[in-house]
């Protein structure tokens, strides 16, 4: 009986420390589901990196890429929920299991804060003869286009699919792990188009190497004003890419308040906002809660849209 006692009495610190009153005692792990590169990894070291002004530890960003961003999540799913693992939830994450690709759902995660949201676009290399959507339509019309996206059955490979629909078209779609790999592709002439987010090849468009002829967006938006959207050129779709931050589903709750005050100061700052801007990636902050929400009402939307246009899997 005394050892017992005593045993849980050494127990009692760390348990605490578990808990959140001393969290975080250790570098905490942000991965990145993603290559490094891309709009997501760069989001995600701007928030890391202006998170040192709030968190006692640095936030170490780590990619682990792959199917989607299906390897990154299961990473953080399958270690334990003690907050020194949190990770970046896309757009991907409410498409792929609709898709029938992975059982990783919203469901698993707690999520902290909803940080970005943009539009997908439809690019070009710059020194394309297109100028226009309809002129790469057209082009389609005659023979398979390729089109990159951010891996098969993701929210950019959605975006042509619904493109395609619409136009009465086919496209060759080729599959990258993650938009920065498509954006390279793009540039290295291995595909004619993207139809990823604006953001992922904006530092591309300013370099005079891309065009982008279109965005998937309700109107037209902040950062790309001299861009046309889609439904202006004739083609009613908007679809795009959120990101947010989101911990283990089972992480105590006196932890997730700390990350979620933390990422509320990060997403205020003035320092995280420019970078967001500097990159052309659209400011869209929403706390726990309502992300959580926003999650959940994406994961119905995709989930109509995919069973409509027939692209689950079949098991």
């Amino acid at each position: 009986m005394a050892l017992a006692a005593v045993t849980a009495c050494l127990c009692l610190p760390a348990l605490a420390g578990a808990q959140g009153s001393d969290y975080p005692m250790k570098p905490i792990e942000l991965v990145v589901p993603y290559p490094a590169g891309g709009g997501t990894d760069v989001l995600a070291r701007a928030f890391a990196q202006v998170a040192t002004k709030y968190l006692a530890q640095p936030l170490i960003v780590i990619n682990k890429s792959g199917a989607a961003g299906a390897i990154g999540w299961s990473y953080v799913t399958n270690n334990p929920p003690d907050g020194y693992r949190i990770v970046i939830l896309a757009t991907d994450l409410v498409v792929q299991p609709n898709m029938g690709y992975t059982k990783i759902t919203y469901r698993d995660f707690a999520p902290i804060a909803r940080l970005n949201f943009d539009p997908a676009g439809f690019s070009v290399k710059a020194d394309s003869p297109w100028n226009s959507v309809a002129d790469v339509l057209a082009a389609a019309k005659t023979g398979g286009l390729s089109v990159g996206n951010g891996g098969t059955g993701g929210a950019y490979h959605l975006a042509a699919a619904a493109l395609e629909k619409q136009a009465g078209v086919e496209f060759t779609h080729i599959p990258y792990q993650g938009a920065g790999p498509s954006a390279l592709a793009l540039l290295g002439g291995h595909i004619q188009a993207t139809t990823i987010a604006g953001a992922e090849v904006w530092p591309y468009v300013t370099g005079g190497k891309v065009k982008i002829l279109g965005m998937m967006s309700e109107t037209r938006t902040e950062g790309y004003e001299n861009i046309p959207t889609l439904k202006e050129q004739g083609y009613d779709i908007q679809l795009g890419a959120f990101r947010g931050i989101a911990a283990h589903k089972d992480t105590p709750p006196a932890i997730m308040a700390k990350l979620r005050q933390v990422a509320a100061k990060v997403a205020a700052d003035p320092q995280f906002k420019e970078a967001l801007k500097k990159q052309n990636m659209g400011y869209a902050y929403a706390d726990g809660p309502a992300f959580h929400d926003a999650l959940a009402k994406d994961h119905a939307f995709y989930a109509e849209l995919i069973e409509k246009s027939g692209l689950k899997v079949k098991q």
